[in-house]
């Protein structure tokens, strides 16, 4: 089945939080995640980007600014503005109001990389392990829909990193999971492509902005996280057998 451009029902966009060597290890920051995000074409066109526009124009005098996690926390870049706590509070509400309203699902994928690394003697690439657990709940939810075809929109990280996704994202619909045969991907259509971050993707940077609560979440579920409670009414629901959350070891 040939893919057309601008016709398919849902757009799917893939971004990660953490790094996923298993080689050095951060102790204060030991995992992997990866957020893929599910929209609706329409929702996509007619709220979620004017909605993210209009909040960019809110404080900046154009809508280039990239929405990105790590920027916020630590206020540099364009975020250097929210230095003043003035500033910082009314954004940081009206970006949770954000988060809270716009219409999107999202499959999140969490690794500890340290228990697999211990747990494994030949541990998988943490990258590749998430992407394997995400595809097959996502597999599940486009047959569920009826959906053949989904276009997935990743951020450029470099030529080896995006040929190492690449090749793995390939070979996992080509072979299918120790779960999910061959077959179940084969009728569907996956066009995988890579965007620099200069383009400002949005639905880049709201699975970014997804991405790091539910790492914390993962890291120290004990302690108040009210970002990831908005983020958590977004996970994928499935009807109790599948769901957009996994944990891992």
């Amino acid at each position: 089945m040939s893919e057309q451009q601008g016709h398919t029902e849902y757009i799917a966009f893939l971004d990660e939080c953490g790094d996923h060597s298993l080689t050095k290890i951060d102790r204060d920051f030991p995992i992997f995640v990866l957020s893929l995000l599910l929209v609706k074409r329409t929702d996509y066109r007619d709220v979620i980007l004017p909605t993210i526009n209009a909040l960019k124009l809110k404080y900046w005098d154009h809508e280039g600014v990239s929405l990105h996690s790590r920027d916020i926390r630590k206020s540099t870049g364009p975020f250097a503005i929210l230095q003043n706590s003035s500033l910082r509070r009314p954004f940081m509400e009206d970006l949770s109001a954000l988060m809270r309203d716009l219409p999107y699902e999202v499959f999140i994928v969490g690794i500890h990389k340290q228990k697999l690394r211990d747990r494994y003697v030949r541990a998988e690439n943490p990258y590749e392990l998430a992407l394997t657990f995400a595809m097959e709940r996502l597999l599940y939810c486009l047959e569920q829909r009826e959906q053949s075809i989904l276009p997935i929109i990743a951020e450029a990280r470099g030529t080896n990193e995006d040929n190492a996704l690449k090749a793995a994202f390939f070979d996992l619909i080509s072979n299918g999971t120790r779960y999910i045969g061959k077959g179940r991907f084969e009728r569907m259509v996956f066009p995988l492509r890579f965007h620099n971050k200069r383009k400002n993707i949005a639905g880049i940077q709201l699975a970014d902005l997804c991405a790091h609560p539910a790492a914390r979440h993962i890291l120290k579920p004990e302690q108040p996280n009210q970002a990831f409670a908005i983020v958590r009414n977004h996970l994928y629901g499935g009807n109790g057998k599948v769901n957009g959350w996994k944990v891992f070891p």
